[in-house]
């Protein structure tokens, strides 16, 4: 069999997991999480993980395998992902990467991540100078400073950006230029694979309702016990889940900052924008895929 991937992507609340087990079932295919909080275990309800009903029906990898408190970044991903696919195509299957987390799946396309190593007392020096009045302008003189070439398309008013950029620049003693043409040298991951893309989409009014609907489902089944009990576990320690829609709005309210009426709102509100981000994001990052909507057969999805 050829090193051939299919993947399936689409917005929060799509409709990608059935889909997806439909077309595994129809073509002897193992399916490969693309999705960055499927990871974690116990994050079931606020993840819309796959239920144990659905899991059974198809073999599926990178489900499950961190606890909640334990970090997982795009390096390890595809390091796990690409031993996933080896030990798939072994086995005479197909490989299906389905999910929404736009980070994850490109690693499927391009280069993931630079070789920097960015000391702890480095990270935790700019973390305390960004907290301090005035630290992000601070900061953003700084690395001007190191790149007088330029910023590039550096988003100056995103810390977080600001914070990996200097990091990556005092760490290395290189220029944010210097750097991208590095990164931009290196291998993708699946750079020995072939890759089909196709993106589930549905019209924006039908995908609010679906998000109302899957909002209201998850409170009904105990999103804010589920919520209590990841606290317990350490989920504060790990802000790729705390700061998770569903999860973060929930935390606000065991915590006194939202009252739970307002609550369903909150979710609803955010998912929604995260929707609108994440349609820009399939547009501008991954590369000319093939989109079909929701009433698609599984013989729709590739050529």
């Amino acid at each position: 069999m050829s090193r051939r991937l299919h993947v399936l992507t689409g917005c929060t609340a799509v409709g990608k997991t059935e889909l997806a087990l439909r077309w595994a079932e129809a073509n002897d295919a193992e399916i490969v999480s693309g999705d960055s909080l499927l990871f974690y275990r116990g994050a079931d309800i606020g993840t819309a993980k796959p239920t144990k009903a659905e899991l059974s029906r198809v073999p599926h990898h990178l489900i499950d395998i961190r606890g909640v408190s334990e970090q997982m970044n795009v390096t390890q991903y595809a390091a796990e992902a690409r031993a996933a696919v080896d030990s798939i195509l072994a086995r005479g299957r197909r490989v299906l990467v389905t999910g929404g987390s736009g980070f994850y799946l490109k690693s499927f396309f391009a280069p993931v991540a630079d070789e920097v190593a960015v000391p702890t007392e480095l990270r935790e020096e700019l973390r305390a100078r960004l907290e301090q009045a005035g630290g992000l302008a601070a900061l953003v003189d700084e690395l001007g400073r190191l790149n007088p070439a330029g910023l590039g398309a550096l988003d100056v008013q995103n810390p977080r950006r600001v914070l990996r950029a200097l990091e990556r620049c005092r760490a290395s003693g290189r220029t944010l230029a210097a750097l991208q043409a590095d990164f931009d040298a290196q291998p993708a991951p699946f750079a020995d694979c072939a890759v089909e893309l196709c993106e589930l989409v549905r019209e924006p009014s039908e995908l609010d309702q679906r998000i109302e609907q899957r909002v209201t489902a998850m409170l009904a089944a105990g999103l804010v016990a589920e919520v209590r009990g990841l606290l317990a576990q350490g989920l504060k320690g790990n802000p790729s889940v705390a700061g998770a829609i569903g999860y973060r709005e929930t935390v606000d309210f065991l915590e006194g900052r939202l009252m739970e009426p307002e609550l369903a709102g909150a979710i609803g509100k955010n998912t929604r924008a995260l929707v609108r981000k994440q349609r820009t994001w399939f547009k501008t990052q991954l590369p000319a895929h093939r989109q079909v909507g929701s009433a698609a057969a599984v013989g729709d999805l590739f050529a």
